[in-house]
């Protein structure tokens, strides 16, 4: 639960409304909140990733010169482990915070640089601007809705993308990224192709398919593009769709049935993710397969 993070626990004893909050598989945590008029101080024994989303012109961060804003949508501010830092939001700030652990940090640096550093600190930014930080965020992470399992596995590739940056860009190991070159052998594209076929019910998480080819998550993703032309979770979704078409054209199965049955946790989530892929909704489908 997010009650673990002290920054996600301090904002709800302010005025911040909470709009949205997620907790990944792998202990970290999204949460999408809105705030105005309103003074909080920081400090906590995680990791803070956040980065607005509308407005927040108004936001000024305490220095020792006094009261400084320079916020506004797209910057992003990086509040690592044990710094203080406090805020004066004097209008309407739309953000959302990744919350994350030095262990969070650690594991990324084993699975893609197989080293595991003494010491893995994070610089504090504040106002930065960072072209794959908005990215990563706005097409991951904003472009999916959080409660739907089916999207699991494009928060936890996300997540995993912004961790490598932050350690990559931002941290005071700052290791260059290992080159990956060929794709999965054919015996282990194999086994991971039919483990997704037997799982699309499920909640995938990138984890779950890394351990079926014994890579780090780094290393899956990028080989199983290579093997693929398709991010992992664009496979899986792509996937779901061609399973659930066929049970739409084929059975008289009820299409909540087939939503769960294709990883959808909700009949209108469903809905919205076939007519985008196909132009049609499920019901309509069907009608014109009759």
């Amino acid at each position: 639960m997010a009650e673990m993070y002290g920054a996600f626990e301090n904002l709800r004893k302010h005025k911040a409304v909470l709009h949205n909050a997620v907790a990944l598989n792998s202990g970290i945590h999204l949460a999408a909140w809105s705030n105005k008029r309103d003074t909080i101080t920081q400090h906590c024994d995680h990791h803070t990733l956040s980065l607005y989303i509308a407005d927040g012109y108004e936001s000024y961060h305490k220095t020792r010169a006094g009261w400084k804003n320079g916020g506004g949508p797209d910057r992003f501010c990086l509040m690592p482990k044990e710094s203080e830092s406090s805020w004066d939001i004097r209008d309407d700030l739309s953000f959302v915070h990744l919350y994350c652990t030095d262990d969070h940090l650690r594991t990324v640096g084993e699975q893609i640089w197989d080293k595991s550093p003494h010491a893995l600190s994070l610089d504090e930014s504040l106002f930065g601007d960072d072209a794959k930080i908005t990215a990563l965020y706005r097409h991951f992470i904003l472009g999916c809705d959080w409660q739907q399992s089916a999207n699991q596995l494009t928060l936890s590739t996300a997540s995993t993308l912004l961790l490598t940056h932050l350690v990559q860009h931002y941290s005071n190991v700052q290791w260059a990224l290992p080159t990956v070159t060929g794709g999965l052998s054919p015996y282990v594209l194999r086994n991971v192709l039919g483990f997704i076929e037997e799982n699309l019910a499920q909640p995938l998480t990138l984890a779950d398919l890394a351990v079926q080819a014994s890579l780090s998550e780094y290393h899956f993703a990028r080989m199983f593009r290579q093997s693929m032309q398709l991010a992992p979770h664009q496979y899986v979704m792509q996937r779901r769709m061609e399973k659930a078409k066929a049970l739409v054209r084929s059975t008289r199965q009820p299409l909540t049935e087939i939503a769960l049955a294709c990883g959808f946790s909700s009949a209108s989530h469903f809905s919205n993710r076939f007519r985008a892929a196909t132009g049609l909704t499920p019901s309509q489908l069907r009608a014109a397969s009759a």
